[in-house]
C-alpha cells in the first residue's frame, strides 16, 4: 500500500500508524478532470465517468467544453478557463452540464492552475452534483442547529475518550464553558461524577459499537456542586461512511426532578413499610422490656444506627412525672439496641437497660420528656455531645462512635409524656430530616400505647401476684408422716394471674390434708376467690370432715360466690393406716409413684367443679406406703394448644420414673421439662412422699 493510501497520524499520545481515509469525498463523489493549456483533458476520474457519463477512453485527449458544458454556456466558459490559465487565480461557479446521454445535470465546479517540476502548466477541475452538495448542506446546517438549540447536553469524545465538541445545554449542565472540556477528559472536567463507571461504559461502547441507553448517573458538576444531581446518559459509537470509529457520541439529560420524585416516593413507601412492619412487631406481648425492646428493634437500622428506649422512673412505678424547668429527669433505660460503623462505642455510652439515670435539666433527652416535643440536630457539633451523653466518659465514647445526628421523640400515651425514644446516627452518612423526625414520630405514638398497656398490666399483674403470693400457705418440708415440696409458677407474661392453689393442713393423730385447687379465671377476682376458698378449706378440714363431705361444703360457699368455678383434689393422708383418703371435684388426677414401682393416675371418680351444685362427690381409699409418692398438680403444668392431654399426662408419667430425686429436684424438673413458655396458665404442684411412722428414716435413708 502506499502512502497516499495509508497515510501516517500521530494522535492521542499513540505510535503513528495507518488509519482509513475519511468517506466524506466518497459521499460528494467529487469528479477529478486535469486539461492541458489547450483545454485537452489529460486525466478523468472514475467519478467524473459517473457525472458526465464518458468513459475515460472516450474523454482523454478530447476537449473539455465539447464534453462537459452546455453549448449554451460554452463561451462563457472557455473564457473563464482562459483566465484561469493566464493568471493563475481560482475559478468557481455552478452551471449546467451535458452528460453523454443527453440529459443535463446542475453541477458545481472549482478551478485552479496547476504547474508540474518542468514549469507545464495544467488546469484541476473539480465537480460536484450540486443535488448532493446542497443535500449536505442541508444536512450539517440542519445538525448544527439542532446540536446548537437542543435542550439535552450533546458532546462527543474522541477515541481517547476526551472532548472535542460541547453544545451550549452541555456548557450549562456542566457549568463550564466549551473551551474548558476541549481536549480533557470527564475525569478531568467533572471530578464530581463517577468517571471510572463513565469511562467503562464508553469504552465498551467503543469496542462493541452496541449503545448505552438512558443510564443512571448522579453527582455533582460545577454549576451546583453543593448539591447532588441526576442525569440520564446515552452514548453511541460515531462512525464515518467507511466504518472508521471516530469516537463517542454522548447525550446527556437532566432528570433530577423525576430523580427527586422517585427518591420521595421511595421514602414514603419506606416509612410505610416500617409503619406497617412496626404494627406487627410492636406489642406482641404485653411485656414492657420486650415491647420497648421491639421499638428498638424496629427503629434499628431503618431510622437509626443507635436507638434507645427510656421511660421516665416514676411512671414505670405508675406515677405521673411532671418535670419543672430546673428539674432533673430521672429515667430508666429500658431497651438499647445497635448496628452499623460505631455503634459499639454508643452503645457503651448508653445505659444499660434496667438502670436509673439521673439526666440533667440540660439535657436534650430532659428536655424532650419535660416539654413532650421531638429535639432534632441534623449535625451535632462537640458542644451538643454534653447536651446528649449523661456523662464526661459517656461523651467521650459519643464522640469516638462519630455520632453525627441525633434525634429524640417524647412516647405520649392518652395525654401522658411516658419517656422517650432517642436516636443517634453513625455510620448513617445522612443527617436527620423532616422525613425521619414524621417517621419516629409515628413509630413512638404507635408504640407508647403499647407501653402504656404494658406498664399498666404490669402494675396489675404485679398486684394480683402479689395477692396471690400473700395467700399461699408456706409450711415445714415435713409434717406428719410425710415429706412435701410444693412449686407455684405464674402464668406467662403476656397473661394475667390465675387462681391456682395448694395447701398443706396438719391434723389431728398424725393426719396431714393435701389440697390442690384451681379457680377459674384470673387476675386478682380469681386470687381473691382463691383466698377465700382456702380459708374455708382449712376451717373445714380442722373439723376432721371426710373429704367427700368437705367438698360438698366448699361447692355450697362457691355457688355463694357471683361466677365463681374452681376444681380441687382433698386427700387426707393417715400414717398409722398407711393410707390416703381423696375426693376429686373435676380436677386432673393425681400421680402415685410405689417405691419401685411404676407411677400411675389414680383411678378416682372425677365429680363436677365446685360451684356447679346438686352432684354427690365421693371419697375414694388409696394405699401408700412409707416411700411412696404422691404427685398433686393443676392443668397448667400438663395442658397445651398443641398436643393431646393424654400425651402429656403419659410424659410427667415418664419423666416421675426416671432416677430417684429428691423431691425438691422433682418440681424443679417438673416445672422446667412441662410448663412451656406459651401456656398462659399458672402452675401450682404438691409432691409428698410417706416417710417411716415415728422416725426420720425415708424409704431406708434417713429424711431432713
Amino acid at each position: 500500500m502506499s502512502s497516499a493510501e495509508s497515510p501516517l497520524v500521530e494522535g492521542d499520545g499513540a505510535a503513528p500508524g495507518p488509519v482509513r481515509p475519511s468517506g466524506l469525498l466518497d459521499v460528494l463523489r467529487v469528479a477529478s478532470v486535469v486539461l492541458d493549456p489547450e483545454g485537452r483533458i489529460v486525466l478523468w476520474s472514475p467519478q467524473a465517468e459517473e457525472l458526465f457519463g464518458y468513459s475515460t477512453e472516450e474523454a482523454l485527449g478530447r476537449y473539455a467544453a465539447r464534453i462537459m458544458v452546455d453549448e449554451r454556456y460554452l463561451d462563457l466558459v472557455v473564457e473563464l478557463f482562459s483566465d484561469v490559465m493566464r493568471t493563475g487565480q481560482s475559478w468557481a461557479g455552478a452551471f449546467p452540464i451535458r452528460r453523454k446521454d443527453g440529459g443535463t445535470r446542475m453541477v458545481e465546479f472549482r478551478n485552479m492552475r496547476l504547474t508540474d517540476d518542468r514549469g507545464a502548466v495544467y488546469a484541476l477541475g473539480l465537480a460536484v452534483d450540486q443535488s448532493t452538495v446542497r443535500r449536505m448542506e442541508r444536512d450539517v446546517a440542519l445538525s448544527t442547529r439542532i446540536v446548537a438549540q437542543s435542550p439535552i447536553g450533546l458532546a462527543v469524545l474522541d477515541t481517547g475518550l476526551r472532548y472535542v465538541s460541547v453544545n451550549p445545554a452541555l456548557e450549562q449542565i456542566n457549568g463550564m464553558p466549551a473551551d474548558d472540556h476541549l481536549g480533557r477528559t470527564v475525569r478531568e472536567v467533572l471530578p464530581g461524577l463517577d468517571a471510572d463507571a463513565v469511562e467503562a461504559a464508553a469504552l465498551r461502547v467503543l469496542d462493541t459499537g452496541k449503545p448505552v441507553v438512558d443510564q443512571s448517573m448522579i453527582g455533582r458538576t460545577p454549576a451546583d456542586p453543593e448539591v447532588d444531581h441526576a442525569w440520564a446518559v446515552s452514548l453511541y459509537r460515531l462512525e464515518n461512511a467507511l466504518g472508521s470509529v471516530l469516537g463517542v457520541a454522548v447525550s446527556v439529560v437532566d432528570i433530577t426532578e423525576q430523580y427527586r420524585a422517585a427518591v420521595e416516593a421511595e421514602t414514603a413507601r419506606r416509612r410505610l413499610a416500617v409503619v406497617a412492619d412496626a404494627s406487627v412487631r410492636i406489642g406482641t406481648t404485653l411485656d414492657l422490656e420486650r415491647t420497648a425492646r421491639e421499638l428498638a428493634d424496629v427503629a434499628v437500622p431503618e431510622l437509626a444506627d443507635v436507638a434507645a428506649v427510656d421511660l421516665l422512673d416514676a411512671v414505670v412505678r405508675g406515677h405521673r412525672s411532671t418535670l419543672a424547668p430546673a428539674e432533673p429527669a430521672m429515667i430508666r433505660a429500658l431497651a438499647v439496641r445497635g448496628a452499623g460503623a460505631g455503634s459499639d462505642d454508643a452503645l457503651r455510652a448508653a445505659d444499660p437497660p434496667g438502670q436509673v439515670a439521673r439526666y440533667g435539666p440540660d439535657r436534650l433527652v430532659t428536655e424532650c420528656v419535660r416539654t413532650g416535643l421531638p429535639v432534632m440536630l441534623p449535625q451535632v457539633k462537640d458542644e451538643h455531645l454534653t447536651r446528649i451523653a449523661r456523662s464526661a466518659q459517656a461523651t467521650e465514647l459519643l464522640s469516638r462512635a462519630g455520632v453525627h445526628s441525633y434525634l429524640a421523640v417524647p412516647l405520649i400515651a392518652r395525654g401522658e409524656v411516658l419517656g422517650a425514644l432517642d436516636l443517634k446516627r453513625t455510620g448513617n452518612p445522612r443527617p436527620f430530616d423532616e422525613d425521619d423526625l414524621l417517621l419516629a414520630r409515628e413509630l413512638a405514638a404507635r408504640a407508647a400505647v403499647q407501653i402504656d398497656n404494658a406498664r399498666w398490666y404490669q402494675s396489675a399483674r404485679d398486684a394480683a401476684l402479689t395477692l396471690q403470693r400473700s395467700l399461699l400457705p408456706s409450711h415445714p418440708p415435713v409434717t406428719g408422716g410425710l415429706e412435701v415440696a410444693s412449686r407455684y409458677q405464674p402464668a406467662g407474661s403476656t397473661s394475667e394471674v390465675g387462681g391456682d392453689w395448694f395447701d398443706v393442713i396438719p391434723l389431728g393423730g398424725g393426719r396431714t390434708a393435701l389440697v390442690v385447687g384451681d379457680v377459674m379465671g384470673s387476675g386478682i377476682p380469681a386470687a381473691a376467690t382463691m383466698g377465700r376458698l382456702r380459708t374455708a378449706t382449712n376451717t373445714l378440714a380442722s373439723l376432721g370432715l371426710d373429704p367427700a363431705v368437705l367438698l360438698e361444703h366448699l361447692d355450697r360457699i362457691v355457688g355463694g360466690l357471683e361466677d365463681a368455678i374452681a376444681t380441687c383434689v382433698y386427700a387426707v393422708h393417715d400414717p398409722r393406716e398407711h393410707r390416703c383418703l381423696i375426693a376429686n371435684a373435676g380436677h386432673l388426677p393425681p400421680v402415685r409413684v410405689r417405691v419401685g414401682g411404676t407411677p400411675e393416675l389414680l383411678d378416682l371418680p372425677t365429680g363436677v367443679p365446685l360451684g356447679v351444685g346438686g352432684v354427690k362427690f365421693s371419697t375414694t381409699v388409696v394405699g401408700i406406703e412409707p416411700g411412696d409418692r404422691l404427685v398433686l398438680y393443676t392443668d397448667g403444668l400438663v395442658e397445651t394448644r398443641r398436643h393431646p392431654l393424654d400425651q402429656r399426662l403419659g410424659r410427667l408419667l415418664t419423666l416421675l420414673h426416671g432416677p430417684d430425686r429428691s423431691l425438691e429436684d422433682m418440681c424443679d424438673l417438673l416445672l422446667r421439662t412441662l410448663h412451656e413458655p406459651d401456656n398462659f396458665d399458672d402452675v401450682a404442684l404438691l409432691i409428698a412422699r410417706a416417710t417411716i411412722p415415728g422416725g426420720t428414716e425415708r424409704a431406708g435413708r434417713p429424711t431432713v
